[in-house]
């Protein structure tokens, strides 16, 4: 079993903050972002964690950095801890696979979500009101109903251990402007139609996912990690069945297993068995190897 690392505490890089999964460094001209083992549900960061997970995280997001670059840039400078600045060498072991240095942005201050099938808060709002954030759907949609178009459906972002609340396209217009807005929907639109292509060719249907982007000297870019287990639903072609939840290669096991418990919802996680934990952690894998065809490295 590899070690997991739940928490990073490089006492010679200078520390800039700690989200549900990663923590930040300030190492001068860049930022280097160290993926974790930490698992969040319901917004609360689990007291263990899943194994490769940071390592899966990093390489998957590698993987669709790399393969939407032609759509827009992006901020990594580098995976590659060969690749880093001098003071990060004596962190090598612990950073290896699981580390990126990336250019320093503005972030903006939405999430921005595309929808390509009815899950999840979208579901949820759809049976009240037959729409997602203000844009109206057809009726007769049943639950993980694949959507006749992607849609964008921005959120605002939260602090930790508070939930994201979904916004208009027209309130996200309020906080971040007309001009910014429209090209970031049509960029994350062409960037998850492009990805949904590759992941149903091999086999992965992704139902939804997160987005993050920033701007660098005025230019946007797109930032944070991309479509991986954690900001999206991957869902196995092969098991589709509109009607129900699906089954997905995500944290789904955790979930399960925190409802059978009766979880409230409220920090400090419960410790879970090993078994849900191995569980989570072969599903994390396997989206590795069936996106990329690549092992944990």
């Amino acid at each position: 079993m590899p070690p997991v690392i739940i928490e990073t505490n490089f006492s010679k890089l200078r520390f800039v903050k700690r989200g549900k999964v990663r923590d930040m460094y300030d190492v001068g001209d860049f930022f280097l972002i160290v993926a974790t083992d930490r698992l969040s549900a319901y917004d609360v960061v689990m007291p263990q964690g899943i194994p490769d997970k940071g390592k899966v995280l990093t390489q998957i997001s590698k993987f669709w950095f790399d393969l939407t670059k032609g759509i827009i840039k992006n901020h990594v400078v580098s995976v590659n801890v060969d690749d880093f600045p001098a003071e990060c060498k004596q962190y090598a072991d612990d950073l290896r696979g699981r580390s990126m240095l990336v250019k320093k942005t503005r972030p903006l201050g939405v999430e921005c979500i595309v929808r390509g099938y009815l899950s999840g808060s979208g579901w949820a709002e759809y049976k009240e009101v037959k729409s997602v954030c203000g844009l109206p759907l057809p009726a007769g949609l049943i639950e993980s109903s694949r959507l006749p178009a992607p849609i964008f459906t921005p959120s605002t972002k939260a602090e930790l251990g508070v939930h994201d609340e979904n916004i208009t396209f027209e309130e996200m217009i309020k906080l971040e402007g007309e001009a910014i807005s429209t090209k970031v929907k049509d960029i994350a639109i062409r960037i998850f139609n492009t990805a949904s292509g590759v992941a149903e060719s091999k086999g992965i249907i992704i139902a939804d996912t997160k987005m993050e982007f920033g701007t660098l000297n005025d230019e946007l870019i797109l930032i944070d990690e991309l479509l991986t287990p954690d900001s999206s639903r991957f869902w196995p072609k092969s098991k589709y069945a509109p009607g129900g939840s699906q089954p997905s290669f995500d944290k789904q096991f955790v979930r399960d297993y925190l409802t059978s418990i009766k979880f409230n919802r409220r920090a400090p996680g419960p410790m879970m068995p090993e078994e849900i934990i191995e569980k989570t952690a072969a599903l994390y894998r396997e989206a590795l190897v069936t996106l990329t065809g690549k092992h944990v490295e």
